[in-house]
């Protein structure tokens, strides 16, 4: 069976290190597929869900809040500094950053504020949507 060897690794920790038959992620320019002896390639990615199908057939889901992906033949890194494991993922906790950032939003002085806000907003948006696509799959 065909297999390549994944990583996933937040600032913390390595949150996934296996075998897979296939990975999807969110690059940044739209969804990035890698399968075994894919071309060597390195590109930013946006937050949202990397979906890991194992080399057993089950999949794994992990939330990433951007970072960098490397692709070589045999080997898939992602490098991220938040990455939370699918079933690790708390509605009420990202709900609750969604509305700190939308009232941040609101109450910027500055354009360095509002930018930072409307960052924060856009990856509690992807952590939610991440949260209820690992729910889809359950």
């Amino acid at each position: 069976m065909n297999t390549i060897h994944v990583d996933v690794v937040s600032a913390e920790e390595s949150i996934f290190s296996g075998e897979a038959r296939f990975v999807a992620l969110p690059g940044e320019v739209g969804e990035l597929g890698i399968y075994p002896r894919h071309t060597p390639l390195i590109s930013r990615i946006k937050a949202g869900s990397v979906r890991i199908e194992k080399a057993d057939g089950s999949e794994e889901f992990i939330f990433v809040a951007g970072g960098l992906l490397e692709v070589q033949p045999n080997c898939v890194t992602v490098l991220s500094d938040t990455a939370i494991r699918g079933k690790d993922l708390d509605e009420e906790k990202a709900n609750a950053a969604k509305l700190a950032a939308e009232e941040a939003m609101k109450n910027a002085k500055t354009d360095i504020d509002l930018a930072r806000a409307t960052s924060e907003l856009a990856v509690m948006a992807a952590q939610i949507a991440a949260l209820r696509k690992y729910r889809q799959k359950k």
